[in-house]
């Protein structure tokens, strides 16, 4: 009680001091459910790239199309095997150091070591040569500057690590430099007067991490974040009739999906993972749940991702009867209290989930109900978002329930092969590997032929729909509340930036 007591302190503190500044129209305060508890790129680059603090070699728009960052321009050499990045010239970090090759070497090459999408590129070797970055790969790999607009590829100064190598401060090149940094909980922005690019138009940002939906909705209503992220149902429902606010329900390439470990012997057979999909009420969790009937998901991808959602796959549906001829067919009796039993064994199973999407507990408990009634006894442990690479990597995982975004990376490639690529991912496949699907995915990466990756893409969409290593159950719908003086908002559907320099107040 006193923990709670003090963290509704601490919120109460930081938004006053940020929102005075909003009053004079010069400052936005915004709150998401992210805590941003790092300096590291490969922990809480998502949250920094959103922010506009460090930026990237390469950027992209709304729709996903690469356009320059740091890097003007890139070349492959005719084998594919060799690239090379041509640097804006006249930038200066935020500490007033200037922006080169050999700093972007340092950062690309950090980030190569850590997990993240460039361990799943087939490179050899990175670079500085003749002032640019010069990449050289094993094996030819169109998706390359993809990769590079990656959240864990953003480029910090060389300040902004200490004499280990380790990430200590938030300098980069961005449109906002940090002025405070109270981690997990506050980020306090103030313009670079110095950007390379067009300057902010507001002078001051105040970033919240909320991780109560109430909460968030509460500083919504009140005036004390301008924009807030990331709302619940019943939250987004009463914004609606808030006359100071407007909100907003975009469409994302972001799946609420099972992630289940096939290499148990509870789930190795594809029939097994096949009967829990086919008792999960889709339906009636988009409708009383996310509020949102038509994000009920029949296929993993959603139709935010045109080049990759599926008009040929048979749609995933619901049927309790066939979910238990499937466990029949795999040995599974029900007990006298209606568990199926194998050998001796319980289908007893835990999953994994976190609080801070607020659908995932209920989408959770919905799941437990419907599942004891085809004979699997279910504990849901909601606990850090973290226990979910952490029992993939220890192998204690049974299932998770998580939200996944395929648009990380704007060509949705490298979050696809970072989860279905050999030995799968924290936040992917578990136990699980394909070999048409893993040559499926090097042709997508490797050519720029449209045909053949939409040929490939195709092949992916089917096994995963057949061998169900993550389960889709609804596509998601990026909520948020806006302020209605708050002008120039671009809700980004790839959730790469929150695109703070373009906000401004109307007068």
């Amino acid at each position: 009680m006193l923990k709670s007591l003090s963290a509704a302190v601490s919120i109460a503190f930081l938004v006053s001091a940020g929102h005075a500044g909003a009053e004079t129209k010069t400052s936005v305060t915004l709150a998401s459910p992210w805590e941003v508890a790092s300096y590291d790129p490969a922990v809480a680059g998502f949250a920094i790239q959103k922010l506009q603090i460090i930026e990237n070699l390469v950027d992209a728009d709304v729709t996903g199309t690469l356009r320059p960052g740091l890097a003007t321009s890139w070349n492959a050499s005719e084998d594919g095997l060799i690239w090379e990045f041509s640097l804006r010239e006249g930038v200066l970090f935020h500490d007033g150091t200037s922006f080169d090759a050999n700093a972007a070497v340092f950062a690309l090459s950090r980030a190569w070591d850590q997990p993240g999408v460039l361990k799943k590129a087939p490179i050899s070797d990175i670079s500085a040569h003749n002032g640019k970055v010069v990449i050289t790969l094993e094996t030819p790999f169109a998706a390359l500057p993809a990769f590079l607009a990656h959240a864990t590829t953003i480029i910090p100064a060389a300040a902004a690590f200490d004499d280990e190598g380790m990430p200590s401060a938030l300098i980069g090149t961005g449109p906002f430099k940090v002025s405070a940094f109270t981690p997990p909980q506050s980020i306090t922005l103030v313009r670079n007067e110095a950007y390379w690019g067009e300057k902010a138009k507001l002078e001051t940002a105040t970033y919240l991490a909320a991780g109560r939906a109430e909460t968030r909705a509460l500083l919504a209503e009140s005036g004390d974040a301008d924009i807030v992220f990331t709302l619940d149902a019943a939250g987004y429902s009463h914004l609606e009739h808030v006359d100071t606010i407007e909100t907003s329900a975009v469409p994302i390439p972001r799946v609420v999906a099972l992630k289940v470990n096939a290499g148990h012997p509870f789930f190795n057979d594809p029939k097994a993972r096949q009967a829990l999909s086919l008792a999960i009420p889709r339906d009636g969790i988009a409708r009383a749940i996310t509020r949102f009937p038509e994000a009920a998901a029949n296929q993993l991808f959603p139709p935010a991702l045109s080049g990759w959602h599926s008009a040929e796959v048979e749609p995933l549906r619901t049927d309790l009867d066939a979910a238990k001829t499937l466990l029949a067919d795999l040995g599974w009796v029900a007990g006298d209290d209606g568990i199926l039993t194998r050998d001796g064994e319980r289908f007893s199973i835990t999953l994994r989930t976190f609080p801070d999407r607020p659908e995932l507990p209920l989408i959770a408990t919905a799941l437990q109900d419907q599942w004891r009634d085809i004979g699997i006894e279910l504990e849901v442990s909601v606990a850090s978002y973290s226990e979910i690479p952490a029992g993939h990597q220890d192998g204690s995982l049974h299932v998770a329930l998580y939200a996944r975004n395929y648009g990380l990376t704007p060509d949705p490639i490298g979050s696809v092969l970072q989860d279905f690529g050999q030995g799968g991912g924290d936040w992917g496949a578990m136990g699980w590997e394909n070999q048409d699907v893993a040559e499926a995915l090097r042709v997508i990466a490797s050519t720029s032929d449209q045909d053949q990756r939409q040929a490939s893409i195709a092949t992916v969409a089917s096994v995963l729909q057949q061998e169900l290593p993550v389960i889709p159950v609804v596509w998601y719908q990026h909520t948020v509340s806006i302020a209605k003086d708050l002008q120039g908002v671009v809700i980004d559907p790839l959730q790469r930036s929150y695109g703070l320099s373009n906000m401004y107040w109307a007068d």
